[in-house]
């Protein structure tokens, strides 16, 4: 009798071992990382096609996961796509509509502190957050990130910079005197100050992998928001040497600065790899919105437009996701999807309220089979200034302005090559009609933005230099 009692409590004992085991690797909290670009062109990626600039360590995301062939961004410039992505949510229903300008007086230029950012949500999740790079959120101090959820910070806060740090000389941010100015402020570790030394692509790079080493025991949140391939196009030889067969300087600039950021992808995967964390970490990759061909030599084929426009070069980008043997490998979804959706896949695997209702929808069940419905019934935009607005449902593309209406059948003309706008009143008047219900939402802008610039200033002649009581 003995013998059969210590085996049936043996029993018991390997049974709630089993199922710890498989609860606690149910509700394991993963570890969260986004790589975004500045203003990098759909064609610039391996996985999308690219045969010019190799970049074999973000495919590499692509390959362990999915590749969203319809990915977008909620806006076609920086500012206003990065307060989407960090929000969850379409950012003109918080006033978000404009590049903000670099204001370090101004409270009101920025994100505004009725926002929950994806760092305000998984700090009170127990992560340790941090953003390395660019955040070009707001200059005031109550906008710099580690007062918006981020333990940590390594960057800048303006809309670009200067990339060799011999050109950093700016000691703070009262010594701007311009917009573009800012572009020379020496970097900041959460609220100083600090000289770097190194290219800086390899510098964001390198305290990646840093944060990453420090922090990998807990759950951890690093937002990687590279400034490349950004203006001003500035590489390094290390990197310029990999294209001799490009012959447009320009072009070839922005092939090395992409390939700088490819290089500290491979660093982080690696490191992912070697720490045993690999499965335990969702990574997302994408740009920030459609590369500024002109600007700096980007390439968005087959896409017509590029950054600014609402056309598809302006808001789809080369997005990729992977979370081993969670997602499905080597994979392509081809429903239309959106950075907001970023949020909403992290709330969705954590299961944890948001302060805000999000516009982003969890992912998961889409990308695993569970769920064989779109996301979206539809995606929207709005540019203020021009009364311009741009919805995308399963098929069609309707691009409208007091000027002109451009409807698209998108899924058989992703180039945006015929208007069919003349003929399809019906599919017209359908897709205004959820734009109208979708604009009840919005609201004026909060703050003038990159192009009020001048206008601004005039307004503010305290803008860049101390307040008079400090």
């Amino acid at each position: 009798m003995m013998s059969l009692f210590k085996l049936h409590i043996s029993l018991l004992v390997i049974f709630f071992t089993i199922n710890l085991k498989v609860n606690s690797q149910s509700i394991q909290k993963p570890n969260l990382i986004i790589i975004l670009t500045d203003d990098q062109g759909y064609a610039d990626v391996g996985f999308n096609g690219s045969d010019q600039i190799p970049t074999p360590n973000i495919d590499r995301i692509a390959a362990n996961g999915t590749v969203f062939s319809s990915g977008y961004v909620s806006y076609a410039v920086c500012g206003p796509s990065r307060a989407g992505l960090i929000t969850g949510r379409y950012q003109d229903k918080f006033g978000f509509g404009d590049n903000p300008l670099y204001a370090p007086n101004d409270s009101t230029m920025g994100l505004p502190l009725t926002e929950q950012t994806l760092g305000d949500y998984l700090q009170a999740a127990d992560y340790k957050t941090s953003i390395i790079g660019k955040w070009h959120l707001g200059v005031h101090q109550s906008m710099h990130p580690n007062n918006r959820g981020f333990n940590e910070f390594y960057g800048f806060l303006g809309g670009g910079h200067q990339y060799f740090p011999e050109n950093l000389t700016l000691l703070d941010e009262f010594e701007v005197r311009t917009e573009y100015g800012s572009y020379r402020t020496k970097l900041l570790k959460n609220q100083s100050r600090v000289e770097e030394n190194e290219y800086l692509t390899d510098a964001f790079s390198r305290e990646a992998v840093s944060f990453i080493q420090r922090n990998h025991k807990d759950p951890f949140f690093l937002f990687l928001s590279y400034n490349a391939p950004h203006g001003p196009l500035q590489a390094t030889e290390k990197y310029l040497k990999r294209f001799p067969n490009i012959s447009n300087e320009k072009r070839k600039t922005y092939a090395a600065m992409v390939s700088a950021v490819d290089d500290g992808v491979g660093d982080i995967l690696d490191l992912l790899r070697d720490l045993g964390i690999e499965e335990n970490t969702l990574v997302f990759f994408l740009s920030d919105n459609g590369g500024p061909t002109a600007d700096n030599a980007s390439d968005n084929k087959p896409l017509r437009g590029k950054k600014g426009d609402f056309f598809e070069g302006g808001v789809r980008v080369p997005f990729a996701v992977q979370w081993k043997g969670v997602i499905p490998a080597g994979h392509t979804y081809d429903h239309p999807i959106i950075s907001l959706d970023i949020f909403g896949t992290i709330a969705g695997v954590l299961g944890a309220r948001t302060k805000n209702d999000l516009d982003g929808v969890n992912l998961i069940p889409f990308l695993r089979g569970e769920n064989k419905n779109a996301p979206h019934e539809a995606l929207f935009w709005r540019n203020h200034k021009v009364d311009r607005y741009a919805i995308r449902t399963a098929d069609f593309k309707m691009i409208t302005d007091p000027k002109q209406q451009n409807l698209f059948d998108i899924k058989s003309d992703i180039s945006e090559k015929r208007n069919l706008a003349l003929d399809n009143q019906f599919q017209l008047n359908d897709l205004t009609e959820k734009i109208n219900s979708w604009k009840s939402y919005l609201k004026d802008p909060l703050f003038m933005g990159l192009m009020e610039d001048e206008a601004y200033s005039k307004l503010n002649p305290d803008r860049f230099g101390k307040k008079s009581n400090e």
